[in-house]
């Protein structure tokens, strides 16, 4: 698509360095931004390729100014295009909406440190873990550290000062054994801090020094015959086991990697995220975008992983993708595409869960579709007064040109879907001259009489385009078929858009946004496509036998030969006489050469 003068004063301009071009529309609003490591050839080959797909070419019909930026690398270039993105959401990009809040896990700073549950990350209240994709996941391992070490939910300011003058007391958290009291003075701070110790591991993702401790004591309470606080500590043991048990124990080699999958189909993108920490997969998380100019996976993954790293406070160092994604600006981080072992297990691992995602997303739509049909032939079975639902539709219609060649045609609909190999053509054969009315009664009798004869089950409802003159003649064909009363029959007058049901002189009325006459109209439309195309076909073989029957010495079998095997007298004209020999023999390959040469020595009149 050629660009407008204007646009191509603006491309001329433009230098063979990297950068951000930007795509303004109408009312000056800008409808994409875009990067490249060549600005001029990158935007350039917007008005030059031939191949783009139709939403491409929207967006370059939509263009009316080009505005850039030169930045040093692609990186920057990177960052400048994510950042425009965000800015000013753009018609054409892909939308990369800023994350929904995710919950973090605080360790607040306090003497006495406590550990809740938030939204909100303020600076200076203490050490924010996460943040957590799943909320479930989040709170179990709240529930277990809970279980495990007696913390204080308080918002008491435990300084030595109050605790000493005595201003607190105890509260149904140490009387149910959960809380020590440090309130009070129950409880050392530095038996406290040991167990904050441990939580910090386990928030991190190692669980070596919490289980290590409490097996020592557990060991330790045992030797001195202490059995029933050594039973308590196997019991955290347990749970601790436990917990571990119900992660995603990878490799106890693999330290801080990000693994992003991907995979796509016409209308979206499916990218799955795995954590990996101390041989762990500690967070999980899937997202669907919506493509916009058909993007490849690539080109959609890598603003997503710098999105997601954002998002989720990742500091790896390594990055293992699916697909190949250069140039992030990620000083000392590698990116990789592993092909085998561990780590490319990790991808399949990924790749599952988009996998399940993409096909649980198409079943969601095949769902809708299916509910959004039975809506449609439901409406249809109210409006039309049917006893039964709709679900296999045949429409007929008629098709001549100044009476030649009359064909009809027929279209099936399943589910008020087209089924279009049920859709059938006819030549008209006990019909002479442009009558629609018995060339209707023939093709309904002819299809009728046949789905009987075989043992095929019958439409739920038959419409013949035409007013009543076409609809009493498909009643008379049911009729004579003894199928009346079996088949409902309708009619659809051209003119006004108007429903006729037998035996019934007004039509009925049927409301015009109806998806009840939606549908009429788009199988009538749909048989109308099918039958002309039919008889444009016949009309054009029939004018093409014509000239060659009119050759003298040449009948029909010889024309029809001819023209079933070079579809055209053009083709035939250009052959040699020893092709045309091989083809009809010596003799009429020499009568259509005399023709053809007669033809073009003809003098122009």
């Amino acid at each position: 698509m050629a660009a407008r003068p204007e646009l191509q004063d603006q491309i001329r301009q433009l230098p063979h360095r990297p950068g951000v071009y930007k795509y303004f529309g109408e009312e000056d609003t800008i409808i994409y931004v875009g990067k490249a490591i060549d600005l001029r050839k990158r935007v350039s080959s917007y008005f030059t390729k031939q191949d783009h797909n139709k939403k491409t070419q929207q967006l370059v019909k939509n263009i009316r100014r080009i505005e850039f930026t030169i930045v040093d690398s692609e990186s920057d270039a990177f960052l400048l295009e994510n950042n425009l993105i965000k800015q000013h959401q753009p018609k054409y990009n892909i939308l990369l909406k800023d994350g929904k809040t995710y919950p973090y896990l605080l360790l607040t700073n306090e003497r006495f440190p406590r550990l809740i549950p938030t939204r909100n990350k303020i600076p200076g209240q203490g050490r924010y873990y996460g943040p957590y994709a799943n909320v479930t996941g989040m709170n179990l391992l709240l529930e277990l550290i809970r279980a495990l070490y007696p913390l204080r939910t308080c918002t008491y300011n435990l300084s030595p000062q109050n605790i000493e003058a005595g201003k607190f007391k105890v509260c149904l958290e140490y009387h149910l054994g959960n809380c020590k009291g440090p309130c009070e003075g129950h409880q050392d701070e530095e038996t406290y801090n040991q167990y904050i110790q441990q939580i910090r591991q386990i928030l991190n993702g190692d669980l070596r020094l919490p289980k290590q401790y409490f097996r020592e004591r557990m060991t330790q309470a045992a030797q001195e015959q202490q059995y029933e606080l050594a039973h308590q500590f196997k019991l955290k043991l347990d749970k601790l086991d436990e917990f571990q048990s119900k992660s995603t124990i990878v490799n106890a080699s693999l330290s801080n990697i990000d693994v992003f999958s991907i995979a796509s189909n016409e209308k979206s993108a499916f990218i799955s995220y795995l954590k990996v920490m101390n041989g762990s997969i500690v967070l999980t998380q899937s997202v669907e975008v919506q493509k916009k100019l058909d993007e490849p996976d690539e080109e959609i993954l890598a603003p997503l992983i710098m999105q997601m790293r954002q998002e989720f406070e990742s500091e790896s160092k390594e990055v293992l993708t699916n697909v190949p994604v250069a140039n992030l600006p990620l000083p000392g981080v590698t990116i990789t595409q592993p092909q085998i072992g561990d780590k490319r297990k990790l991808i399949e691992l990924g790749l599952k869960n988009v996998l399940y995602l993409r096909k649980e997303k198409e079943s969601m739509n095949d769902r809708s579709k299916d509910l959004n049909e039975v809506r449609i032939m439901e409406t249809m079975k109210k409006d039309l007064r049917l006893t039964e639902l709709p679900k296999h539709i045949e429409c007929f219609d008629n098709s001549n040109f100044q009476g030649d060649n009359p064909v009809a045609a027929m279209v099936c609909f399943r589910n008020a879907r087209p089924s279009k190999k049920d859709y059938r053509h006819y030549h008209i054969k006990t019909v002479v001259g442009p009558n629609d009315f018995d060339s209707m009664y023939e093709v309904v009798t002819r299809r009728y009489r046949r789905l009987v004869d075989e043992g095929a089950s019958l439409p739920q409802l038959v419409i013949v385009d035409g007013g009543k003159g076409q609809l009493s003649m498909a009643v008379k064909a049911l009729k004579d078929l003894n199928l009346w009363g079996q088949i409902p029959v309708i009619g659809i007058a051209k003119r006004l858009e108007e429903i006729y049901v037998p035996n019934d002189p007004l039509p009925l009325y049927i409301d015009k946004k109806s998806e009840t006459l939606r549908l009429i109209q788009r199988m009538r439309d749909e048989v109308h496509r099918f039958g002309i195309t039919f008889h444009r076909s016949r009309r054009d073989a029939a004018t093409l036998k014509t000239e060659l029957t009119e050759v003298k010495g040449l009948g029909p079998v010889t024309a029809d030969k001819l023209l079933t095997k070079f579809k055209s007298v053009k083709k035939i004209r250009e052959l040699t006489e020893q092709e045309l020999t091989t083809e009809v023999g010596k003799a009429k390959a020499r009568i259509l050469l005399n023709y053809f040469s007669q033809q073009e020595d003809a003098p122009i009149v």
